[in-house]
């Protein structure tokens, strides 16, 4: 196993920088490194040649030597030319914060539209810091300008950058074929008329575990539950790849559950944009759960990163519903065995909700029945209770208000079928014809 350094800026004075270094630790254990030491400097300003200062460097590279760490990594995105400089000096591999997340992002994609995605963003990021990286090698010849003696003396860097653009170039067409086709299986997830919910938040606050609980309880009897579920780690960035679920818990509105992937501070923006078509799930919902880990104690500042990310996505003006997850395990020491715990006792011991909010475990499913009815609450506003009495003549009517509206009663009259149901507004307005008749 590799042993990772680390290096954070403190500069603001805060304990931001705590938080950050921290978070950089577990996603070096992420990618299967050690964190053997680590190393912070107060500055009123990154260094523009080093982001740390030049003494701080050499301490660094000494203290790195001392812990026999295999590489050096730094809090933050590094500039091409902080990066080249680093290396020079620290005689050691050097990483950043974003290349980190795409190594774990790399290792993580399982699909062909997650691997592609990744693949653009790594190499939009290497591009830039491709210069000074081939400084050894001959420099680019003279000569006519004649076609056949371009790259004659051409030295790699430029080689390099001619190849990793044809490759993104190629990587960008299969991706706009992949996100036609995710574009085609929205639409017709829209013409189905289910409402669509989002799950989001931050990565490892448990959307898959709330998928998963939500397939186990709710999930439909035509499919194979186990199948469907995803895969839940204690991790971050434990799945990319963006799920959607059909949940159709009985009398309620059935509705298309998705999982996105999760959000981080200091999230590469090259990764959200190659991200983006994935993440149209979330900006395309009706409700969004934001599902927070209540347990972690920066779970404020966790709520403020996503938010952020959703804002950049043009998600922000969606409705939505905080999923405080992992409730449990923030209930006081001195409430007695959990066994049998509900919902109304977690609300019971922990602060005052606030609107559009609730306490829940997905893992010990707590607070599960009442997320639906939540949920149904706020898909209420689009819905209808009515009753018709539909004719013989039209019984696709009749298995259509079955199959995407919750009917309360049905009466088998001699003119007709009789329901109380609660439907979309749209669905009444087609079948108000019915309505009178009764």
């Amino acid at each position: 196993m590799e042993k990772a350094f680390l290096v954070g800026v403190n500069l603001n004075d805060g304990d931001d920088y705590l938080l950050s270094l921290e978070e950089l630790g577990d996603l070096a254990k992420a990618c299967d490194m050690e964190v053997a030491g680590q190393a912070v400097q107060a500055l009123p300003e990154v260094h523009k040649a080093f982001y740390i200062g030049t003494g701080k460097v050499d301490e660094v590279r000494e203290l790195a030597t001392e812990c026999d760490a295999d590489v050096i990594i730094f809090d933050n995105s590094l500039s091409p030319m902080q990066l080249r400089n680093l290396q020079e000096r620290l005689e050691k591999p050097v990483m950043d914060r974003s290349t980190l997340i795409l190594d774990i992002f790399a290792s993580r994609a399982r699909s062909r539209e997650a691997k592609l995605q990744v693949e653009v963003a790594s190499l939009q990021y290497m591009l830039p810091r491709l210069v000074g990286l081939h400084a050894a090698l001959s420099r680019q010849g003279g000569g006519s300008g004649a076609l056949s003696n371009r790259g004659a003396g051409e030295k790699k860097l430029e080689l390099d950058r001619r190849v990793l653009e044809h490759r993104l170039t190629e990587l960008r067409r299969e991706l706009k074929e992949v996100s036609s086709e995710r574009m085609t299986q929205r639409k017709r997830r829209i013409e189905s008329g289910l409402p669509r919910v989002a799950l989001v938040g931050y990565t490892n606050a448990g959307k898959s575990t709330l998928l998963n609980a939500m397939l186990d309880l709710y999930g439909s009897d035509e499919i194979d539950v186990e199948e469907k579920k995803v895969m839940e780690r204690d991790m971050l960035f434990a799945t990319l790849d963006t799920t959607v679920r059909k949940i159709e818990p009985q009398e309620h509105h059935a509705f298309l559950l998705s999982d996105t992937v999760g959000f981080i501070h200091k999230l590469p923006h090259h990764l959200v944009q190659a991200f983006r078509s994935t993440l149209e799930e979330a900006k395309e919902a009706d409700i969004l759960l934001q599902v927070v880990d209540y347990a972690n104690p920066h779970y404020r500042e966790q709520i403020t990163v996503t938010n952020h990310t959703l804002k950049e996505l043009g998600a922000e003006g969606i409705p939505v519903i905080y999923v405080y997850n992992k409730s449990d395990l923030a209930l006081p020491d001195d409430i007695p065995g959990l066994a049998g715990i509900g919902q109304e006792h977690l609300s019971e011991h922990l602060p005052v909700m606030m609107e559009n909010s609730i306490y829940l475990s997905a893992k010990k499913r707590i607070g599960m029945e009442e997320l639906i009815c939540l949920i149904e609450e706020k898909l209420s506003g689009g819905y209808k209770e009515c009753t018709l009495l539909i004719p013989y003549t039209d019984g696709r009517a009749v298995s259509y208000l079955n199959e995407n509206g919750i009917v309360y009663e049905t009466e088998y009259l001699e003119n007709g079928v009789r329901l109380r149901v609660n439907c979309k507004i749209e669905d009444y307005n087609f079948y108000q014809k019915y309505a009178g008749k009764q």
